[in-house]
């Protein structure tokens, strides 16, 4: 019978914590510029432009129809070669879950503007609105309210995305979980101690989710 002792993970709690931190900060670094590879994308798709739809539809199906962990990968170890920069480890994940992230959130973003009435957008413009103005002060305002449960949805998954980023040697709460492991010969604790973390984390997001979900099928 295996003898279950999580004390010896005291040892190592700054070490875990440290990794925590990295990779709650590095979830809100690829949130926000998903969202904002998202929004760009989801413009150039309902753009007027052949050129912007094709470019940004070809963007999004190969970023969503591809592993990540193959993107990562091959940001990592390909694209400095045929962009001749280097590229570290931090900067690779960073860019490879940004795009990532980036191609769901388009989806999400434009499935959330079309959902508006076209008739919002007549409305902006019979008030003298150009097609920016009112996209801005009309369009995206109701849109958004529509978009946040999905948007959340896809921010969980990229949370727990970044525990891929191990694979770069990139010090997240998984890279450390192994480094603890290793060195303390307690896997077993030391996984569900990291399970445990990552749950305590999400479950709260995952409700709140959730509850907007009922709210907005409700009102």
């Amino acid at each position: 019978m295996y003898e279950w002792d999580f004390s010896i993970l005291l040892n190592y709690r700054w070490l875990l914590l440290q990794g925590m931190g990295i990779t709650i900060a590095f979830t809100a670094a690829i949130v926000i510029g998903g969202m904002a590879i998202g929004l760009l994308a989801a413009i150039c798709l309902l753009s007027r432009f052949k050129i912007l739809r094709a470019l940004s539809l070809g963007f999004i199906e190969a970023f969503r129809c591809t592993p990540i962990l193959v993107q990562l990968i091959w940001f990592y170890y390909a694209l400095p070669i045929l962009m001749g920069i280097s590229m570290t480890p931090t900067m690779a994940s960073l860019l490879a879950l940004s795009c990532y992230g980036g191609a769901f959130y388009a989806e999400i973003i434009r499935g959330g503007i079309v959902s508006i009435d076209a008739g919002q957008s007549e409305a902006g413009a019979a008030l003298g609105m150009t097609p920016g103005l009112a996209m801005r002060r009309i369009i995206l305002p109701q849109a958004l309210r529509r978009m946040v449960p999905p948007l959340m949805n896809q921010s969980i998954l990229q949370f727990k995305n970044t525990s891929l980023v191990s694979v770069l040697a990139v010090p997240d709460l998984v890279y450390q979980g192994q480094m603890v492991a290793h060195d303390s010969f307690r896997p077993l604790e030391t996984y569900t101690a990291i399970a445990v973390a990552y749950f305590a984390i999400l479950f709260p997001l995952t409700v709140f989710v959730r509850n907007r979900e009922r709210k907005l099928r409700t009102s």
